[in-house]
């Protein structure tokens, strides 16, 4: 088994970065999900309800990031390491970091109503929770439950030939499912759900919980419509507990760089 792709998120909710290498920190590979638009109220604006974050591209730089999005001109925006705290309804994260006036209106134009782009200053302060699988020590980027989530290719094909046995047979492609790292190689579909310790490349991690998903999903990140699948598929074939799952949640135990191709190989199953 090798690494396939490796994407960052580095605001939540908005496109994939692909890249060939990633820095691995204690909260996650270095750059992913550090950053988070909000409303007025200091409530985190997703995908699910403005889809068209996901038109924009966030690319991290030397000192922060560059936005892109379809029909409005770039913007270099500084990491506010002396901006104002904001309070936030983030689940174990009660401040982020103001960006400033100009990504606000940024934002503002691309989603059509009021929001703010906040940063987070240090992660060391929002640990993972217990009952998502957390330790004494465990911290989190802006990501949901874990810092890393792992997908495999074949999952992926059973999911699709699944699929297609349906109303709308279309192939997903891996991207709907947000994937930090993707594996390929000779292995059963969703084996990984039996993995507890992996390592990649030269690093190791250990497994969280399996990855409940949700109706973002169901957005074509391209065209930006809606549909039922995969969640139909998956309710059909993958539901327990009252969720659909795919993929799983992990968390690096050593640190180090991550890189395309790098073997996997897994330390310990279920």
């Amino acid at each position: 088994m090798r690494i396939a792709s490796l994407h960052l998120y580095p605001v939540k909710s908005t496109a994939a970065i692909d890249v060939d290498r990633a820095q691995i920190e204690p909260w996650g590979l270095a750059h992913d999900r550090r950053w988070l638009v909000v409303d007025a109220a200091g409530t985190r604006v997703s995908a699910l309800t403005r889809p068209v974050l996901l038109t924009v591209r966030a690319t991290p730089t030397a000192d922060g990031l560059r936005l892109c999005a379809p029909g409005h001109r770039e913007l270099d925006v500084a990491v506010p390491t002396d901006g104002p705290s904001v309070g936030v309804s983030v689940t174990r994260q009660p401040e982020l970091t103001y960006a400033g006036q100009e990504a606000a209106d940024w934002f503002t134009r691309v989603v059509g109503s009021p929001v703010r782009l906040l940063w987070q200053h240090d992660p060391r302060e929002r640990p993972v929770s217990a009952s998502h699988g957390g330790r004494s020590g465990d911290v989190l980027s802006l990501a949901d439950t874990a810092p890393i989530l792992l997908t495999t290719t074949s999952s992926l094909a059973r999911l699709n030939a699944w699929i297609a046995e349906g109303p709308d047979p279309a192939a997903l492609p891996m991207a709907r499912f947000r994937p930090n790292v993707v594996v390929e190689g000779d292995l059963e579909p969703f084996a990984e759900d039996g993995w507890r310790a992996v390592r990649l490349g030269a690093a190791a991690f250990r497994f969280t919980e399996t990855c409940d998903r949700c109706a973002v999903t169901g957005i074509d990140t391209a065209t930006l419509h809606r549909g039922k699948e995969p969640i139909r598929t998956l309710a059909q074939h993958r539901k327990w507990n009252g969720a659909t799952w795919f993929g799983i949640r992990m968390l690096p135990t050593d640190l180090g760089v991550l890189e395309v191709g790098d073997p996997v190989d897994v330390l310990e199953s279920a």
